[in-house]
C-alpha cells in the first residue's frame, strides 16, 4: 500500500491553479509515488489578485488529480474567519487515515484534532510557516495578541508531536524562533521554488519569439521583466518604471504583469507607454515561466513574492529589495539587492548590467549553477527528509 500524505490548509489560503508551496509540494509528493489529499479552507483569491472565498465547499479533484475538501468555518464571522475556527476534521482525518501530516501554517484554533490522532496513530507531523514581521503582527494587536499569545500556544501544543518546524524564508525561521519560542533545533528552511514541468518545457530563444508576438520587443532588446500584485504593499514598483523611463533607451524594455488594485489603477495605466513600458496584464501560472525564461532580467523592488524564487529555479539573474532574512535567493552572486531602492539606484544597477557584459555573463552563470536547488522535485524530498 502506497504512504499517505495529508497537506492540511487551514491557516491561510488555498488558491487553485496556482504555483504556491501549497499547490507544488502535493503535486510532487504525488509525484514521488505517495497518496495524497488536501483540506483547506474556503479562502481562495479572486481574478483581481484579492482575497475572497471559494464557491467549492465540498470535495473535488484538483489541477493535479488530488483530492480537495474545502472546509467551511464554524462561525462565518469575522471572528471565526480571523481566528480561523472550523468544525472538527476528525472523521475527515479517520477516513483518509494519513502516514504524514504536512500542515501550513500553525495559526488555526484546532491544531489539538491532530495531537490527539498522533497519539492515537503515532503519524509523523510536519509543521511550516508562511508568516513573518513583513506579512503578519504588523499592528500591536497582531503581534501581542494574535501571535505572541493565541498563535503561540498553538504552536507550542504542536511542538509536543512535531518532528519539524520549517519556515520558508529565513526571517520565516526566526519567526517560529522567536515569536513562538520553538526549539532552535526544531526549525528548518525549506525553500520555495519552480515547477520542473514548466521550468523543463521551455527555452530562452523559443520564449522570446513567443513574446515578440504578443508585445513589442526585438530579440537584441534588454528585457526586464517585473510581476506580481501591485498594491500598496508594492509601491516600489513605480520607481523602476521611472527608472526606465530615466535611462529613455529603446533597447531597454519593462514589461509588468499583475493585478493592479483598483485605487491605484489610474496613476498606474498613465505610467504605461507601450514603447519602453508595457504592460503584459495577468499571466497564467505557465506562461509565468516562459515570460520569465525570454527575459533578460527579473526586478522586484517590493516586498517579497514566490516570483523571487520561481526566477532563481529557472537560472535567471535577478534584482530584489533588501530584506532581513530573504537573502537566501542570493546563492552566490545571481542576486543583486535594492539597499536604497530608489529610481536612481535602479537606473544605475540596469544600465551597469546592460553594458558590462562580463558582470552580466557572470550573474547569468551563477544563476545557472544554482537553479537546480530550487527545483519542487528536490525541495519534496528535502520536506520529508
Amino acid at each position: 500500500m502506497k504512504m499517505k500524505i495529508l497537506h492540511v490548509c487551514l491557516a491561510n489560503f488555498y488558491i487553485d491553479n496556482y504555483s504556491y508551496q501549497e499547490n507544488l509540494l502535493p503535486k510532487y509528493h504525488k509525484k514521488m509515488g505517495y497518496e495524497v489529499e488536501i483540506i483547506a479552507s474556503l479562502d481562495t483569491f479572486n481574478e483581481k489578485g484579492e482575497s475572497s472565498y471559494s464557491n467549492k465547499d465540498g470535495i473535488y479533484i484538483n489541477e493535479d488529480g488530488i483530492k480537495v475538501t474545502r472546509v467551511p468555518y464554524k462561525f462565518n464571522n469575522r471572528i471565526g474567519r480571523k481566528l480561523k475556527i472550523f468544525p472538527s476534521i476528525k472523521t475527515k482525518l479517520e477516513k483518509f487515515a494519513p502516514d504524514i501530516i504536512f500542515i501550513h501554517g500553525c495559526q488555526f484554533f484546532y491544531p489539538g484534532e491532530f495531537v490527539n490522532y498522533y497519539r492515537e496513530k503515532n503519524v509523523r507531523i510536519i509543521v511550516d510557516n508562511h508568516a513573518d514581521f513583513s506579512n503578519s503582527a504588523t499592528n500591536w494587536l497582531s503581534k501581542n495578541i494574535l501571535h505572541k499569545f493565541l498563535w503561540k500556544r498553538k504552536a507550542q501544543m504542536l511542538n509536543a508531536v512535531t518532528e519539524t518546524f520549517f519556515g520558508v524564508l529565513p526571517a520565516r525561521v526566526d519567526f517560529l524562533k522567536n515569536v513562538y519560542s520553538l526549539p532552535k533545533e526544531k526549525c528548518k528552511l525549506l525553500v520555495m521554488g519552480g515547477d520542473d514541468e514548466f521550468i523543463d518545457k521551455y527555452n530562452y530563444i523559443e520564449s522570446r519569439r513567443n513574446m515578440g508576438k504578443k508585445f513589442p520587443i526585438e530579440t537584441d532588446d534588454f528585457l526586464i521583466i517585473t510581476a506580481g500584485k501591485i498594491d500598496e504593499a508594492k509601491m516600489e514598483t513605480f520607481n523602476l518604471i521611472n527608472a526606465v523611463k530615466k535611462i529613455n533607451d529603446p533597447k531597454v524594455k519593462l514589461i509588468i504583469f499583475g493585478s493592479v488594485t483598483s485605487n491605484l489603477e489610474d496613476r498606474f495605466y498613465s505610467e504605461i507607454d507601450d514603447k519602453n513600458v508595457i504592460y503584459g496584464g495577468w499571466m497564467e501560472n505557465s506562461e509565468s515561466y516562459m515570460y520569465f525564461k525570454g527575459s533578460d532580467l527579473a526586478i522586484f523592488p517590493g516586498r517579497h513574492s514566490v516570483y523571487w524564487e520561481q526566477v532563481v529555479s529557472l537560472g535567471k539573474p535577478l534584482v530584489v529589495k533588501e530584506w532581513e532574512g530573504t537573502k537566501h535567493v542570493n546563492v552566490n552572486g545571481n542576486a543583486i539587492f535594492l539597499t536604497e531602492n530608489t529610481t536612481q539606484e535602479l537606473v544605475e544597477i540596469i544600465k551597469n548590467l546592460q553594458v558590462n557584459k562580463k558582470l552580466f555573463n557572470e550573474m547569468e552563470k551563477n544563476a545557472s549553477l544554482v537553479a537546480d536547488k530550487f527545483r519542487y522535485s528536490r525541495i519534496a524530498k528535502e520536506s520529508l527528509s
